[in-house]
C-alpha cells in the first residue's frame, strides 16, 4: 500500500492549533456550515470535538439550558365526537 496525495490523513488531537479551532468556530457560528459539515470537511474525527470548541471559544452562551415548552394544541383535548363534529 503506497502513499498517495489524494488519501486523507487521519488527524490526532495534537494537530489542531488555536487558530484552526477559532476558524472552525467562526464558520459554524456565522452559519457557513454546521458542526457536522465542519467535521467532515476538515477530517475531524471526534464526534463532539467541534461542539467542545464551540462551547469553549464561541460567542454563544452555553451556560443556561433553554427548555421550550410543548405547545398545547386544542386538538389534543377534543373527544372523538367533537372531532367528528368539527370535521
Amino acid at each position: 500500500m503506497g502513499t498517495s496525495s489524494n488519501t486523507k490523513r487521519k488527524r490526532t488531537q495534537r494537530d489542531y492549533t488555536m487558530g484552526f479551532k477559532l476558524q472552525i468556530v467562526m464558520a459554524v457560528e456565522k452559519g457557513d456550515m454546521t458542526y457536522k459539515q465542519a467535521q467532515k470537511i476538515y477530517g475531524i474525527q471526534g464526534r463532539s470535538t467541534v461542539l467542545t470548541w464551540l462551547r469553549k471559544h464561541g460567542k454563544m452562551d452555553w451556560s443556561t439550558k433553554v427548555r421550550l415548552p410543548m405547545s398545547k394544541s386544542p386538538k389534543a383535548k377534543e373527544t372523538s365526537a367533537q372531532t367528528i363534529k368539527r370535521l
